[in-house]
């Protein structure tokens, strides 16, 4: 794969703390990387050295094979940049923020009013265009930010939290437009605080802590080095605690717990756990409502790798 950013032995200090410790990874053309840790991991401050918002105490990042530096402006065009803080002008409509925005970057007002009309009809704002941001449902007005860093077309997008407190109709409007900005050729990197939306969305993550990188690779890469390979669920309310005690000593049985009428029994394997709790169940004449079986998500790998939740 063609890599589209080179980051190699990033390290950045603030005073004596080593916010990036000797860090070094690529990004490939065309992919959506998502790119997690928890707060205080160095997230922020590697994306701020890659778009040389920083400086950084040693390394070295190039993009498109170029170095990048405060004022390689012919890379910035190629770069969209989406912060969580919606960065908008209140005294605009929601066309005139996208033009002015695009305008930064293409001059020529045909091509520029082409990509407005994209962008306004990727996000989702075609009915929206005269509104005023004061005038939109906080979902709105994050689409309307998502459509301002992406209208000049960039090659290289970063998304900080796109879809933090929005609706529910917003958040699907938002994830597909990303899915077809990576379809049409964009390179994407993406930070959240939702594991849900890495799953149907990236193509590879990357996991930092402390300044490091502590694990990357595809979704299904990730769950394979999980210690817990598959979790049984039971509704049930005729468990009793010798039932549970036996439950527990059931082959590759990790973790047991029982409450409120529901049963979670986590394993280190995924062959017939499902067939020995059904049979289990039957032999001992215990009723229950639904029984199901689920393999380790990405926020269990997560919190196997930190000891954090992902918005510690």
């Amino acid at each position: 794969m063609e890599n589209i950013i080179e980051v190699k032995n990033l390290t950045k200090f603030y005073k004596k703390n080593k916010a990036i410790d000797n860090l070094s990874f690529d990004v490939h053309k065309g992919e959506i990387l998502g790119f997690l840790g928890p707060n205080g991991s160095g997230k922020s401050t590697t994306i701020n050295c890659i778009l040389s918002l920083l400086n950084f105490s040693k390394g070295s990042i190039k993009i498109f094979g170029k170095e990048m530096k405060p004022n390689a402006y012919d890379l910035k065009r190629k770069i969209g940049v989406v912060f969580q803080d919606v960065a908008v002008f209140d005294e605009l409509t929601v066309y005139d923020n996208i033009d002015y925005f695009c305008g930064l970057y293409i001059t020529d007002k045909s091509k520029r009013k082409k990509y407005i009309e994209e962008a306004i009809n990727l996000v989702g704002l075609k009915d929206f265009k005269k509104y005023y941001p004061k005038q939109l449902s906080g979902g709105l007005l994050r689409r309307l930010n998502i459509a301002c860093g992406i209208a000049h077309k960039p090659e290289i997008i970063f998304l900080d939290e796109p879809t933090v407190a929005v609706d529910p109709q917003s958040r699907n409007s938002i994830l597909d437009g990303i899915k077809k900005l990576r379809d049409n050729g964009a390179t994407v990197i993406y930070t959240t605080h939702y594991m849900e939306e890495v799953e149907i969305l990236c193509d590879r993550v990357i996991i930092l802590d402390k300044g490091k990188i502590i694990a990357s690779g595809s979704n299904d890469d990730l769950k394979d080095r999980a210690s817990i390979k598959e979790r049984i669920t039971v509704e049930s309310k005729d468990i009793d605690d010798v039932h549970l005690t036996q439950i527990k000593n059931l082959p590759e049985a990790k973790e047991v717990s029982y409450e409120d009428g529901i049963l979670k029994v986590a394993y280190t394997n995924e062959k017939n756990n499902l067939e020995n709790m059904i049979d289990y169940l039957k032999n001992n004449q215990i009723k229950y409502r639904k029984i199901y079986s689920e393999r380790p998500t990405l926020n269990d790998v997560f919190l196997e790798l930190t000891g954090k939740e992902l918005r510690d």
